[in-house]
C-alpha cells in the first residue's frame, strides 16, 4: 500500500484541510434570550387552554347560551387585533422590552377583570382588556426573537413562540383540573384570575432581557448595540456583518461608528404599502399570497375549534398527519351523534384523533407558518407584510371560535370536522403548488422562486442547475438567471 504521506511522488496535503467547516455552536445567550422573549406567548396559549375548560363552568353559573359563549371565547382574537395594531408604534417608541412589560401588565389587568367578573358583560370588558394584551404579545415575542437571533439558528428560535403557545395551553389544562372541584360560582373565577400570575414572572424575565439591537441602532445607540451583538452572535465577524446590515436599513452611513448618532428621518411606510398592496410586482404578490394562505389555513383547518372545544367534543363521546386525524374525528363524532348507545371504539377513536390532530398541527403548521411567513418577504417590506398574515391569523381564528357551537347544530359536530378536512385538503394543494421551498435558499434565490407562482419548481431546478455549471467554471449561468428577472423595489430605497 503507498505510504499515505506521498502520492505520486507528491507529499499529501493535510486532510483536516479537506474537513468542511464545522457548523457553529448555537450561541446560548440568543438561546436563553430567545426563551425569555417566547414567554409572551404563553398568555395566549393560557387563555386559549383556560377557557375551554372554564366555558362550561361559565355557561353554568351566568345561564348564558351557547351563541354568548362561543362570542365570549372568540371575541379575544377579535380585540388582539387592537393590541397588535398599537403594539408596532408602542415598541418603536419604548423598546421591544418594555412593550413586553407591557403587554403583560395589560394581561395582567385582564385576567383580574375577568377573575372578578360579577356578570357576563363585566367579563366581556375583561376579554377585551386581555385580548389587547394578547395582541401585544402575539407581535413583540416573534419580533424579538427574530431579531436577536443569529443567521444559523434563526429558524429554530423563531419557533419558540408556539412552543411557548403549546405551553400555556398546557397550563391552562391545569389550572382547569386543579381548581375544577371548586364551587361553580368560584372555581372558573378562580381559573381566569390566576392567569395574571404568568404575567408576573415575565415581567420580571424582562429585567434579564437586553434590548434588541435593531432598536438599539434605530435610535441611534450604535455603542449599545454592538455589545448586544457581540453578545448574540456566533461569532464577531457576524456581529459586525448584522450590524453593517441594521445600519444601512436605518440610513446610517458605513462609516459613521460613534457610539452615538444621528439616525436619518424615517418615512412612515407609505412607499412600502404601495409596493405591497396597490403596486405589487410579480414577486410581491406572490410572497403576498403565500403568506396570507399559509395563516389562513393554519386558523381555518380547525385547530382552535378543537383546542377550545375539546371539552365539548369529549362530551359529546362521552354521551352517546392533520387530514386523517380530521377525517377520523369526524367520522368517530357522526357516528356517536346518530347512535343511541355508547360505542366505546368511536369514544376512543375521538379522543385519539383530537390528540393525533394537535399532535401533528404542533410538529407543522403550528411553528412553520410563521417561520415561513418570517423568511419570505424582503426586509424592506417584512414588518407590514408579516402584521398582514398575524391579522388574517387572528380574525379567522375568531370567526373559527366564535362560529363553532352555531356551525355543529347546522351541520352536526361531525360534519363540521369533515368541513375542517376539506380545507386540509385544499391547503394542502395549495401548499404544494404555490408555496416555494426556502430551506437552504439565500434571499436572492427565495426573490427569483417567487414570483413564478405555479413554475416553481421548474425554476428552482434551471437554478439549481445554473449553479451547479456555475460552481465547475464552466458558465456564469446562474447570475445571469437572477439578474434577468424583474424583482422589483425590494430593496430599501
Amino acid at each position: 500500500m503507498a505510504d499515505r504521506k506521498e502520492v505520486s511522488g507528491q507529499p499529501n496535503t493535510a486532510v483536516s484541510a479537506f474537513d468542511p467547516p464545522q457548523r457553529p455552536k448555537r450561541n446560548k445567550f440568543a438561546f436563553a434570550y430567545a426563551i425569555l422573549a417566547s414567554m409572551a406567548s404563553i398568555l395566549l396559549g393560557y387563555d386559549i387552554g383556560v377557557m375551554s375548560g372554564a366555558g362550561l363552568y361559565i355557561q353554568k353559573d351566568l345561564k348564558i347560551s351557547d351563541v354568548k359563549l362561543e362570542v365570549l371565547m372568540g371575541i379575544l382574537n377579535i380585540y388582539s387585533l387592537i393590541g397588535t395594531a398599537i403594539a408596532g408604534r408602542t415598541s418603536d417608541w419604548i423598546g421591544r422590552r418594555y412593550t413586553i412589560v407591557v403587554a403583560a401588565a395589560i394581561f395582567f389587568a385582564g385576567a383580574l377583570f375577568m377573575g372578578f367578573a360579577p356578570n357576563y358583560a363585566f367579563l366581556m370588558v375583561g376579554r377585551f382588556v386581555a385580548g389587547i394584551g394578547v395582541g401585544f404579545a402575539c407581535l413583540i415575542a416573534p419580533v424579538y426573537t427574530a431579531e436577536v437571533s443569529p443567521a444559523s439558528s434563526r429558524g429554530f428560535l423563531t419557533s419558540f413562540p408556539e412552543v411557548f403557545i403549546n405551553a400555556g395551553i398546557l397550563l391552562g389544562y391545569v389550572s382547569n383540573y386543579a381548581f375544577s372541584t371548586l364551587p361553580l360560582h368560584l372555581g372558573w373565577r378562580v381559573m381566569l384570575g390566576i392567569g395574571a400570575v404568568p404575567s408576573v414572572f415575565l415581567a420580571v424575565a424582562v429585567l434579564a432581557m437586553p434590548e434588541s439591537p435593531r432598536w438599539l441602532v434605530l435610535q441611534g445607540r450604535l455603542g449599545d448595540a454592538k455589545k448586544v451583538l457581540d453578545k448574540i452572535s456566533d461569532s464577531k465577524e457576524e456581529a459586525l456583518l448584522r450590524l453593517a446590515d441594521i445600519k444601512e436599513a436605518a440610513g446610517i452611513l458605513p462609516e459613521c461608528n460613534d457610539d452615538i448618532v444621528a439616525v436619518p428621518k424615517r418615512s412612515h411606510g407609505e412607499g412600502v404599502w404601495r409596493d405591497l398592496i396597490l403596486h405589487p410586482t410579480p414577486t410581491v404578490r406572490h410572497i403576498l399570497i403565500a403568506g396570507i394562505g399559509i395563516h389562513f389555513v393554519q386558523q381555518t383547518s380547525g385547530i382552535d375549534a378543537v383546542v377550545l372545544y375539546s371539552p365539548k367534543i369529549f362530551e359529546k363521546a362521552a354521551s352517546g398527519g392533520m387530514i386523517l386525524s380530521l377525517a377520523s374525528l369526524g367520522m368517530a363524532l357522526t357516528i356517536i351523534d346518530h347512535s343511541d348507545t355508547k360505542l366505546i371504539w368511536a369514544i376512543a377513536l375521538a379522543i385519539a384523533s383530537v390528540l393525533a390532530f394537535v399532535a401533528t398541527f404542533s410538529i407543522g403548521m403550528g411553528p412553520i407558518t410563521m417561520v415561513y411567513n418570517s423568511e419570505i418577504f424582503p426586509l424592506r417590506l417584512r414588518a407590514q407584510g408579516t402584521s398582514i398574515g398575524v391579522a388574517v391569523n387572528r380574525v379567522m381564528s375568531g370567526t373559527i371560535s366564535m362560529t363553532f357551537l352555531s356551525f355543529s347544530k347546522a351541520i352536526t359536530i361531525g360534519g363540521v370536522f369533515f368541513f375542517f378536512m376539506g380545507v386540509a385538503i385544499a391547503g394542502g394543494v395549495f401548499f404544494y403548488m404555490l408555496l416555494p421551498e426556502t430551506q437552504g435558499k439565500t434571499l436572492e434565490e427565495m426573490q427569483v422562486l417567487f414570483g413564478t407562482f405555479f413554475k416553481w419548481r421548474s425554476t428552482m431546478r434551471e437554478l439549481e442547475k445554473n449553479k451547479r455549471v456555475d460552481g465547475n467554471g464552466e458558465s456564469n449561468g446562474y447570475t445571469n438567471s437572477i439578474s434577468q428577472i424583474q424583482l422589483g423595489p425590494l430593496t430599501a430605497k
